[in-house]
């Protein structure tokens, strides 16, 4: 519900193979900060992008998500011969790929960047905590959960929040009502 969407594109070292790479989601965040390390010393090439939370609210998430996919790509410091992505949908990119369902768990590059994806948003959603300390982003990392909600309720919808998420969108249309309201009176 909040921050940019990340992606990243990583062109692992046949000479060098990273034993432990899995689906990020399933890793403890200790191990996925270690790969990240790992993985940024001994890849051929990769690379971290982000859509902002402007580009996720004009195109939606799904095309947010390409945008950043294609980015990461693009900004590798080496052309790949094809790319491999994780999901149902790949991003508009000169080079020729295959989306493949849970895609995370099955190949190794896409493990790896599905790490170095989800270690680089944690911790720059952790970073908010500093400008938001009344959030708790650095619990959370802006996903949508009960305390997320509870502190939206309490403090209000940030420039970080994504507007066209249902959370914040009825948050926003009720506020606007009430002040529809006030107008009245």
């Amino acid at each position: 519900m909040a921050g940019p969407v990340v992606a990243a594109a990583v062109i692992l070292n046949p000479e060098r193979p990273i034993a432990g790479l899995a689906d990020s989601k399933t890793l403890s965040e200790t191990k996925r900060n270690q790969l990240f390390k790992t993985i940024a010393e001994n890849a051929l090439s990769w690379s971290i992008t982000e859509a902002s939370v402007a580009e996720i609210d004009k195109l939606n998430i799904l095309q947010a998500t390409l945008l950043a996919m294609r980015r990461a790509v693009e900004s590798l410091a080496i052309a790949p011969d094809q790319i491999k992505v994780d999901g149902l949908y790949l991003p508009h990119c000169a080079i020729p790929g295959e989306a493949i369902i849970k895609g995370d768990s099955k190949i190794q590059a896409i493990s790896a960047a599905s790490i170095l994806a989800k270690v680089h948003r944690d911790y720059l959603m952790a970073g908010y905590q500093q400008t938001y300390p009344q959030f708790s982003f650095h619990v959370h990392k802006g996903y949508g959960t009960r305390q997320h909600l509870a502190e939206i309720e309490q403090f209000g919808i940030l420039d970080l929040h994504r507007k066209t998420f249902n959370p914040v969108k009825k948050i926003l249309a009720a506020d606007e009502r009430k002040h529809k309201a006030n107008l009245i009176r």
